[in-house]
C-alpha cells in the first residue's frame, strides 16, 4: 500500500557493484513501490555492463533519476568537484532525504545542502567502509577523524549489523545520538534451494581482493591436497588483486586446480560447486552469505564482521581469519559430513535467516528512520 506522505529520496553511493549496490537497488525499488519518489547517484567509471543493465531496469521508475559522475575509491582532489556536483543536484531536485551508502557516498551525502538554506535529512549507512581499517593504523586514525567531523552533519545512522554499530559507537561515542540496526533483507524467491550440478568441490564468490582472504583459502586447499584430497575450486569474481591471487595459487601448485570465472548471477555461481567458502578478513553483513544460506548452499566461513549474526545458533562452527589449518579443518568436516546431517544443518541455517532477514522489514525500518530524522 502506498505511503500516505510520499518522500523524495536520493541514494548516493560510489561503485555500483556487489552487496552495497544490491542493497541500494532493493531499497530504491521497494520505496518506489510504496509511492516514494527516488533517485540514485553513483560512480560513472565502475560497474560495467551489469551495473548499467541494473540501472536501466530501474531508470524508468526513478522520478529523481540516475546520475553518474566520477568517484574515486581513495580520497583525492577529485572529491571536491564531485561533492560540488552532488550538492548542486540536491539543490535542484530538493529531496527530503539524502541517504549516503559507504564511506564515499556518506561523504557526499553529508556535505550536501540546498541553495534556499533548507537541507534534507542526511542518513548514513557505512556498510563497513571506513570502519574496516584496524585500530591503531594510520588509515584508521585518518578515517575516524573524518567520520567524527561528518558525524556532526549526520541526522541518522543506519547499521546493517550489530558488529559495525559497535565499531562506530567505539569510534564516535556520543556523536551517534540517533542510530538503528537494520539487517539486510532477502526476497522470498531467494529461499528456493539451488540445484548443484557443477563438478567443482569448492566455490568462492566475491571481489578478488586481499581483504577477502582468498590466499588463506588457497593455502587451506594446498593443505588438503597434501593429505591426499585433490580438491578443485572455482573463484567467481573480479578485482584489483586477481594477478596476485593467480600467482599465489601457482606457487602452491594449484594453478590447474583453481578455475577463475568472471562475475555472474549468484544462483548460477552456486550451482558450480559442492561447498561455498567465505574466507574474509573483514566484512560487514555480506549479502553473499545471506543468499547462500537462504538457498541452503553448504557454507564454510570466517567469524568476522556480521557473519556470526547471520549464522546465529551455528556461529560456533565459524573459523578465525588468516588460519589455513582451521579453514582446512572446517572444509574437511563439511565434505565428510553424512548427507542427512548436512541437509539438516543447511535447513536450520536457512530457517534462521528466513526469520531474521526480511526485505519488507528492511524497507519499513529504513523508512521509519527517515521519518525519525525528519521529525
Amino acid at each position: 500500500m502506498p505511503s500516505p506522505v510520499p518522500l523524495r529520496i536520493l541514494h548516493v553511493l560510489r561503485a555500483p557493484v556487489g552487496g552495497l549496490f544490491r542493497h541500494v537497488v532493493d531499497l530504491a525499488r521497494g520505496q518506489v513501490e510504496l509511492g516514494h519518489e527516488v533517485g540514485i547517484v553513483c560512480d560513472a567509471t565502475t560497474g560495467g555492463e551489469r551495473a548499467e543493465a541494473a540501472l536501466a531496469a530501474l531508470r524508468g521508475d526513478l522520478v529523481l533519476g540516475v546520475t553518474r559522475l566520477p568517484m574515486a575509491r581513495l580520497p583525492g582532489a577529485g572529491d571536491i568537484a564531485s561533492a560540488v556536483r552532488v550538492r548542486a543536484l540536491v539543490s535542484r531536485l530538493g529531496p527530503d532525504v539524502v541517504h549516503g551508502h559507504g564511506a564515499k557516498g556518506g561523504l557526499y551525502a553529508r556535505l550536501c545542502a540546498r541553495a534556499d538554506g533548507r537541507r534534507p535529512a542526511r542518513i548514513y549507512t557505512p556498510h563497513g567502509g571506513s570502519f574496516h581499517y584496524p585500530p591503531g593504523t594510520m588509515q584508521h586514525r585518518l578515517y575516524m577523524t573524518a567520520e567524527r567531523i561528518l558525524a556532526r552533519r549526520t541526522d541518522f545512522f543506519l547499521f546493517e549489523s550489530a558488529y559495525i554499530a559497535r565499531l562506530a559507537t567505539s569510534a564516535l561515542g556520543s556523536l551517534m545520538t540517533r542510530s538503528a540496526i537494520v539487517y539486510n533483507g532477502l526476497h522470498e524467491a531467494e529461499f528456493n534451494e539451488v540445484s548443484r550440478s557443477g563438478t567443482h568441490d569448492v566455490l568462492y564468490i566475491g571481489e578478488l581482493r586481499h581483504l577477502k582472504g582468498i590466499d588463506t583459502l588457497i593455502d587451506a586447499l594446498a593443505l588438503l591436497r597434501d593429505e591426499g584430497r585433490p580438491l578443485t575450486a572455482v573463484f567467481v569474481g573480479a578485482g584489483p588483486d586477481e594477478e596476485a591471487i593467480r600467482a599465489h595459487a601457482a606457487r602452491r601448485g594449484l594453478d590447474k586446480a583453481v578455475t577463475f570465472r568472471q562475475p555472474m548471477p549468484i544462483r548460477e555461481a552456486m550451482a558450480l560447486a559442492r561447498v561455498m567458502v567465505v574466507p574474509s578478513r573483514a566484512e560487514s553483513l555480506p549479502y553473499v552469505v545471506l543468499e547462500a544460506a537462504a538457498a541452503a548452499m553448504p557454507l564454510v566461513a570466517t567469524a568476522v564482521g556480521g557473519i556470526p549474526e547471520i549464522f546465529g545458533p551455528q556461529a560456533s562452527r565459524l573459523v578465525p581469519p588468516d588460519a589455513p589449518e582451521a579453514l582446512a579443518g572446517a572444509l574437511r568436516r563439511r565434505l565428510d559430513m553424512p548427507e542427512a546431517e548436512a541437509h539438516a544443518e543447511d535447513a536450520a541455517l536457512r530457517a534462521f535467516v528466513r526469520e531474521r532477514f526480511s526485505l519488507p522489514q528492511m524497507i519499513a525500518s529504513v523508512l521509519e528512520a527517515y521519518r525519525t530524522a525528519l521529525r
